[in-house]
Order: structure tokens, then sequence, then C-alpha cells
């Protein structure tokens, strides 16, 4: 397989992006073009990941990957939207990681504009969207303003749009992270719990046009809510470490990465 023109031959790309689907055939090859034209000029990857889909996806990716470069992996079942999250960044191999849902709501073209704010930063830092028009249904939207309220209160994550997929953050520093069903939507109060800090950016929602939504807006609140109570144990059961060298001697994690110095 061939590397894509914005890629040279054996250059690992800057920013992978990963995209879960399930049962999303319609939006396969819509979103992949938009996501090329984002990222033409920029040295990236595209890695799908299909949760267990039982309609035309497959075939979709398939037609995709013969065209162009796609990493397409597919998961036997069903595992969750986090999953395949983790399963896509762990093939990644991008030194950034930039996330987005494949029901076409999210837009690839702000892409760069997370990954701009994020070139310059140090440590373990999220870049999460923030959805400040959202196209949603009435009910869809007072579940997630009371989630987030509720969410921030507990956690202190502070953070107006956790549900948002769109995010970008280094591919190194994630797989620090737990991981634990539903962990995407919490990833904000996990980058904080591991020393690094969050920017929230404005990017635009649309209406989805083709498809329909996987998850219950019920069933997401109800396991949300364990979930909760389990990442706030999380952040209580853990002290990070601050490293003190003895006066003289080498610093015990000298010439080691800005990131293997925060364990």
């Amino acid at each position: 397989m061939q590397a894509p023109p914005d890629l040279s031959p054996g250059e690992p790309p800057l920013v992978s992006v990963v995209v879960p689907v399930r049962n999303e055939a319609a939006n396969i090859a819509p979103l992949i073009a938009e996501i090329r034209a984002a990222l033409a000029g920029i040295a990236h990857e595209i890695v799908y990941v299909d949760d267990g889909s039982t309609d035309a996806t497959g075939e979709a990716l398939r037609l995709e990957a013969a065209m162009r470069p796609l990493t397409v992996l597919r998961h036997r079942t069903g595992c969750g939207q986090s999953a395949a999250i983790v399963t896509g960044i762990r093939a990644a191999l991008g030194v950034w990681v930039a996330t987005l849902d494949g029901d076409g709501q999210n837009d690839p073209a702000d892409i760069p504009t997370l990954l701009a704010r994020a070139l310059p930063t140090s440590g373990p830092v999220l870049i999460a969207g923030h959805r400040t028009r959202r196209q949603d249904s009435p009910v869809k939207k007072i579940a997630s303003r009371a989630a987030n309220a509720i969410r921030a209160r507990l956690l202190g994550d502070a953070t107006p749009d956790t549900g948002c997929g769109l995010k970008v953050f280094r591919r190194a520093a994630f797989l620090e992270l737990p991981a634990f069903d539903h962990m995407h939507r919490f990833l904000p109060a996990l980058f904080i719990r591991a020393g690094g800090h969050v920017v929230s950016v404005p990017v635009g929602h649309r209406a989805r046009t083709r498809g329909a939504s996987k998850y219950g807006t019920l069933d997401r609140l109800w396991v949300g809510v364990f979930d909760l109570l389990g990442v706030a144990w999380l952040q209580r059961r853990w002290t990070r470490p601050v490293l003190e060298a003895d006066r003289g001697a080498p610093h015990p994690t000298e010439g080691r990465s800005a990131l293997e110095t925060q364990v």
C-alpha cells in the first residue's frame, strides 16, 4: 500500500484520525472525503474501527480502502464506542490523534484548528471540541446539559461539552490512561487526573442527514451514573508523586521525555 501524497514514505504521520463506527454505511464515503480535504497538506492517516456493524459498513470501508490508503479494523461483535476508540489509537502511527464521530455531525474542517492549538503544548493535554450550537433534538440537548452540569460538579473537569466526539491529544498520553467502557465521555477528567490540562475550543455541529443514532439517550444516562461514580472514585484514589533528585546526583528522569516524567 502506497503512502498518501502528503506523507513521505517511511515518515510517521503527524496526526491519526480515528473514527469509530457502527452501522454507518451511508456516512462512510462522504466523511472520508471531508477528512482528506480538511487535512490536505498535513501528514496524516485515517483509521476506521468498525464496531461489529451488521449493515454494509464493512463493504463501504473496503471500497474506500481499495481506492486510497485507509486503515480499517473490525470488532467481531459490538464492544462499544470507547473500545473502538482504544482499538484505533493502539493501531495508530501518529504522534497526535484526532477523534470524531462517524455519523457526520462533527465537521472534519475543525481538526486543523484543534491541532494548531495542541502543537505548541507540552505534557498531557486534551483539546476538546465544544459544540456551541448543537443540531440535536430538544430531549438530547436537555439530557446533555444536565449530564454536563452534574459531571462538572462532581469531577471538577471544567469542560462544557465532554460528549463532543471531536478531540485532539497525544497518542502516548492517551495510552497512559485507564481504559474502561464509556471512558471517552470522561477524557477531560482522566487527563486532569494524569497531571494534564484541557482546552475547550468552539467547533461546528451538523444535523444528522443519513442513518440513525445507535445509542439511546436514556441508555447513556443510566450507564453514565455508574461511570461517573467510578471516575470520581479513581480521582480520589490517586495522588501524583513529585520526584525529587538528591543534591549533586543526576535526576532519575534525566534524558526522559516530558510525558514519562509525569508518571
